[in-house]
């Protein structure tokens, strides 16, 4: 059972992450990296607009019966994220660049936007 679980939340997060992507792309960003992994862990999605580098971590739910996906963006896992970015930076040779943190909540087929979330 737990299998089938694992399997539909990996699923689930597939999903999400490409209906975060399509929804970056109409607005104009370029998905620069997807999954991106370091030992520290994984960016859900990187991207660009008009020279700023977004990191974006997206969250799916089916309902909203345990809270916002949001919520699951805690201060450990914000700064997990910052070190990653940090890490995806020098990774790709771009220094100091203007960045920005974002956060994907998708619960069924609504997705919010947290430009800016931490």
């Amino acid at each position: 059972m737990r299998a089938h679980t694992d399997q539909s939340k990996i699923a689930r997060g597939r999903w999400g992450e490409d209906l975060a992507a399509r929804f970056y792309e109409r607005r104009g960003y370029t998905v620069l990296d997807r999954n991106w992994r370091s030992p520290r862990g994984e960016l859900d999605l990187v991207l660009e607009l008009d020279g700023t580098i977004v990191f974006s971590e997206v969250k799916a739910r089916r309902t909203a019966r345990y809270g916002s996906p949001a919520e699951a963006v805690g201060p450990d896992k914000q700064r997990r994220i910052r070190l990653l970015g940090l890490d995806w930076l020098h990774a790709h040779g771009l220094g100091r660049r203007t960045t920005r943190f974002d956060v994907v909540a998708i619960t069924g087929v609504e997705i919010k936007l947290y430009e800016g979330a931490f």
